[in-house]
């Protein structure tokens, strides 16, 4: 059962933090927070993503232009260029690396104003950080496991933000339904996206992609929302200015 327990907490917590700061943060910039809450959940993205830790910079240029150029060639991870999920993750990951190193050429149009610790980043991507995360948590399980057949969970730990992505974005542009015609192949895989924290609501995210709440209809739910108001109503974080006409919430 603690087995159990840690899976799920690893997976919800570090899906969190991938989601709320990298994501609709750092990527969309769709709210605001000051030096120090940025800093916390820098931190805090580092200690739940452990041995599969994302550089915000790196993610951050990558999805801005998975956006940008979503399903066509120049996609970085678009499952309708790819034979499997597999392929389409390698190439993602060597896209990634390129821009961790700053070694792939980039538009400037994707790398501004982005959450950036060099400390923290360089300790993330550090092989020995990543096999330091890895040993913690065979420790964990040589100590807790009760049963044989937990121990394949590992290797889901020791890649939990890969296989997240993994899910996000074969799912999100390959399975589901439709509420808008945005040019490309995203859809909103579940109604209750419990299981991706809202991140499977792509295609109504691709619409409207400053909009905080990835929800649309009145059927589909985003437990990510709920967190971002309480997060609001404390003032840890705020609301950017609203154009005329436009809300985001």
């Amino acid at each position: 059962m603690i087995i159990l327990i840690f899976f799920v907490l690893h997976w919800y917590i570090s899906l969190f933090a991938q989601t709320f700061f990298h994501h609709r943060y750092g990527a969309h910039k769709m709210f605001q927070m000051n030096k120090f809450w940025e800093r916390f959940f820098h931190v805090f993205a580092y200690l739940t993503m452990g041995s599969s830790y994302l550089t915000p910079r790196a993610y951050g240029i990558m999805h801005r232009m998975h956006h940008a150029y979503s399903d066509t060639e120049k996609d970085p991870h678009s499952p309708h260029h790819h034979q499997n999920v597999f392929t389409m993750m390698w190439h993602t990951r060597k896209t990634y690396n390129d821009l961790v190193d700053r070694v792939a050429p980039t538009e400037d149009r994707f790398t501004k104003d982005l959450p950036e610790w060099k400390f923290i980043d360089n300790l993330g991507e550090a092989g020995l950080s990543r096999i330091a995360w890895g040993i913690l948590y065979i420790i964990f399980y040589v100590v807790f496991a009760a049963q044989w057949w937990m121990f394949l969970l590992l290797p889901i730990h020791f890649l939990m933000g890969a296989v997240h992505g993994a899910i996000v974005n074969w799912c999100g542009h390959k399975l589901g339904y439709s509420n808008f015609d945005n040019n490309d192949q995203s859809k909103n895989t579940l109604v209750f996206d419990f299981l991706m924290l809202g991140e499977l609501f792509q295609n109504n995210h691709h619409k409207n992609y400053q909009r905080i709440k990835f929800s649309s209809r009145w059927f589909e739910i985003d437990p990510t929302y709920p967190v971002i108001k309480v997060l609001l109503w404390l003032r840890i974080i705020r609301l950017k200015p609203v154009p005329v006409g436009k809300n985001i919430t």
